[in-house]
């Protein structure tokens, strides 16, 4: 039985699927991607979705879904996660004791809930299927036929050691994480290993658009409108999902343009671009160089990016100059929850080390952070520059080399996902990406910016002991003379 036969029979999908006006175009992309006979309406919706002419001759084993918001793709990644569990046999594939599994990869356990609840109600929700059920946990379901159906989060390091017979993505287009700067790559690296060993195993990604990078984007520049084995399916939300009315997508245009067309209308947006490139910032780290000690010559400069303690990090960076490259000594990040107090304790504490007493900061907190640097002999000033700013002078910093970074995978990760928005009017902001982070980004920039207006070498000009001469050695120049074994500038 195939999917779509599958979908028809009253026993089985059928009571999901009773508006078809509805589902039209998503039987066409179902049709497509297993390699069916399609009618002439779901060959049109494959033209305008594919950039193709000629209908499939076979099934497609990887598959990329960009289309809107609200299009309905959660819901048809579980329904192929349930079918591709269920309708195929992958036990002579299997050794003793291995199980296939379909893997459902969702940007966060929340969304990871949510795939999970539909796959439990195509399940639960079919009396000829129920049965199948061996083991619910909260996040998978085993089934007596060796395979098992589970939701995880966008992690490499989570997803080895499986044996795939089908893997999903979803929104891999947000997908963040704080230790590394491109999770989408990363992951479908880690997986493919897994599905190499069954045959017709299917890995199929959907998201909608965001920026003109990452594993989405290159696949559709790589494939959409090409006589491919890898199938590209772009659509905007009304044409796969009706219902959703068009006065909600018109409202949404009419606030933000360029945000609605990639969520409603399915277009990368041309307004968000890649601040620093993952080539740049490797470019200006030494491995396994992860902290710098105070030296006497130096001057150091810090700056702090302040939290509550609830949400955000509290984060700081120390930095120096030496010759005209701006040198990164020592990063600080504490995660919440914990006591802001505390936590400024001990940051004046490592400044007074590097011999600091004025340390900036944005204006955070108000008063807040003043009083309570104030309280350790720190004097705390507020930068003139915003974050936005900040960032800006940084670029050209790390593009020329003129900056020395620590060995943090975070950091790393953090200013690669800095993001240059170009609002309405024309002007361009720097930020972190949705569900991003950049504390340890800000907290940086502020420190090697600084470093970088001090004089150059640094505030002390690499000042040494001076160079003995005859000139200096006063009343001792002659008997210096006389020990032959020792010459003018060295010591006795």
């Amino acid at each position: 039985m195939n999917i779509l036969e599958a979908i028809d029979d009253a026993n089985l999908f059928a009571p999901w699927f009773r508006d078809r006006e509805t589902w039209v175009a998503w039987t066409a992309f179902l049709a497509t991607l297993f390699g069916l006979p399609m009618t002439p309406e779901q060959r049109a919706i494959y033209s305008e979705c594919t950039g193709r002419q000629d209908p499939p001759a076979a099934p497609f084993n990887e598959a990329w879904l960009v289309c809107g918001r609200r299009a309905g793709k959660s819901f048809t990644l579980a329904l192929t996660a349930v079918y591709l569990a269920v309708f195929r046999d992958y036990r002579h594939c299997l050794a003793p004791g291995e199980r296939g599994t379909v893997l459902i990869v969702a940007a966060d356990r929340k969304q990871a809930r949510v795939i999970l609840r539909y796959v439990s109600a195509l399940l639960k929700g079919v009396p000829i299927l129920a049965p199948l059920i061996e083991r619910e946990t909260a996040e998978a379901f085993d089934l007596t036929n060796r395979v098992t159906v589970e939701v995880g989060t966008a992690s490499y390091r989570t997803t080895r050691g499986y044996t795939f017979v089908g893997v999903l993505a979803d929104e891999l287009a947000f997908w963040r994480s704080e230790d590394s700067a491109s999770p989408d790559y990363e992951v479908l690296a880690a997986v493919r290993p897994g599905m190499s060993t069954i045959p017709g195993a299917m890995l199929l990604c959907a998201s909608s658009p965001y920026a003109r990078r990452g594993a989405l984007w290159d696949a559709y520049q790589r494939y959409y409108a090409k006589d491919a084995p890898v199938l590209v399916w772009k659509a905007p939300t009304r044409l796969m999902n009706p219902t959703v009315p068009q006065s909600v997508i018109d409202e949404a245009v009419e606030r933000d343009p360029a945000s609605a067309g990639a969520e409603y209308m399915a277009e990368f947006r041309s307004d968000i671009e890649s601040f620093i490139s993952i080539e740049a910032v490797r470019a200006c780290i030494v491995a396994g160089v992860r902290e710098r000690a105070p030296e006497r010559q130096y001057r150091y400069v810090a700056f702090v990016d302040p939290s509550g303690g609830s949400s955000d990090s509290y984060t700081m960076a120390i930095a120096h100059k030496a010759g005209d490259t701006a040198i990164l000594d020592l990063l600080r990040e504490v995660k919440p929850p914990f006591s802001p107090e505390a936590v400024t304790e001990e940051f004046a504490d490592t400044l007074k080390n590097y011999r600091i007493t004025k340390v900036s900061g944005d204006r955070y907190g108000g008063e807040w952070p003043r009083e309570q640097f104030r309280k350790h002999g720190v004097n705390y000033e507020c930068s003139d520059q915003s974050k936005s700013e900040l960032y800006v002078d940084l670029l050209p910093l790390i593009n020329s080399r003129a900056a020395d970074l620590l060995d943090h995978d975070r950091l790393v990760t953090q200013l690669v996902g800095l993001e240059r928005r170009t609002a309405r009017g024309g002007r361009d902001s720097i930020d972190h990406g949705p569900g991003a982070h950049d504390d340890i980004a800000n907290a940086v920039a502020g420190a090697l910016c600084r470093a970088a207006t001090l004089p150059r070498g640094d505030a002390f000009q690499n000042r040494s002991r001076p160079r003995q001469t005859t000139a200096n050695l006063g009343p001792y120049a002659d008997l210096k003379r006389r020990y032959s074994g020792y010459s003018v500038g060295r010591s006795m």
